[in-house]
């Protein structure tokens, strides 16, 4: 799709890895008191978004040199709908219907074209998890950095990213839904502590989201170093622990509780 050379030229945009806190603010907090929430509790959601290009080679033509996918996939390849509920990308303005929403697993859509440009990415959650939407921001690479790189038909160029949906103070009927999924990182909970019963998803409907066997999976950047992931947990959960004892001292002390930090989008 046609592009102006100046945004067709520019350099490529990967957004530093990080934790991204999703809240509701404390309007919607106060609206919602009657869903219960799991103080200085958190859910992680690993997550990695990215593109791939590969060229045409001898199908290619002055407006149409690549075909490429531009994606929000589990961090290990994991269904990611019990979560996200849709994604819009937002293309260039030169393609038809620059707006895309993608209702259902796998959250992807492909197009041909000769220009790079920056694709927004705004993720939307189901109504248990959060009411705010998160948008990324990720640049479209059709050529690798290496300068003398041929271009190859077979082998693209894919650049993706990794970071983490962070869901504090979640409420008790996302937390029962999602406890044994595997795309989410849960907290250790006491033995006793009881859980609203919630319908289960069928395992089939989550295979669909799973994208182990995708057609571009063999291109997919490795993020499934589990040692780093279970010391990260880990880390997380001895962190949570530390702060849950400070409050209470906090509370015995006398000292006035801090106030709740606002929504992060």
């Amino acid at each position: 799709m046609l592009q102006n050379e100046d945004e067709a030229d520019g350099g490529g945009f990967v957004p530093t890895p990080k934790r991204e806190e999703i809240q509701d603010s404390s309007e919607d907090y106060d609206k919602k008191s009657s869903n219960k929430r799991l103080k200085d509790v958190e859910i992680s959601v690993p997550i990695v978004y990215g593109t791939m290009a590969f060229w045409l080679g001898k199908k290619a033509s002055e407006s149409q040199s690549h075909k490429w996918t531009v994606y929000v996939r589990g961090a290990t390849n994991e269904d990611l709908s019990a979560v996200i509920k849709r994604v819009v990308f937002q293309l260039h303005p030169t393609f038809t219907n620059p707006t895309r929403v993608v209702e259902s697993p796998p959250f992807e859509l492909s197009e041909c074209g000769w220009g790079e440009f920056e694709i927004a990415i705004s993720i939307f959650f189901h109504s248990d998890a959060c009411d705010k939407q998160w948008t990324l921001f990720h640049h479209l690479k059709l050529y690798a950095e290496e300068e003398f790189c041929p271009l190859s038909t077979k082998k693209p160029v894919v650049v993706e990213s990794y970071d983490e949906i962070v869901f504090p103070d979640p409420s008790e009927a996302f937390f029962a839904r999602v406890q044994n999924h595997p795309a989410v990182i849960m907290p250790r909970l006491p033995a006793t502590f009881a859980l609203p019963l919630v319908p289960i998803e069928h395992e089939d409907e989550e295979k669909k989201g799973n994208t182990t066997n995708h057609l571009l999976s063999q291109w997919f950047i490795n993020f499934s170093d589990t040692d780093e992931l279970v010391k990260l947990a880990a880390a997380r959960q001895q962190v949570q622990s530390r702060i849950v004892m400070l409050r209470r001292q906090m509370v015995n002390d006398g000292v006035p509780h801090p106030l709740e930090p606002a929504c992060v989008s």
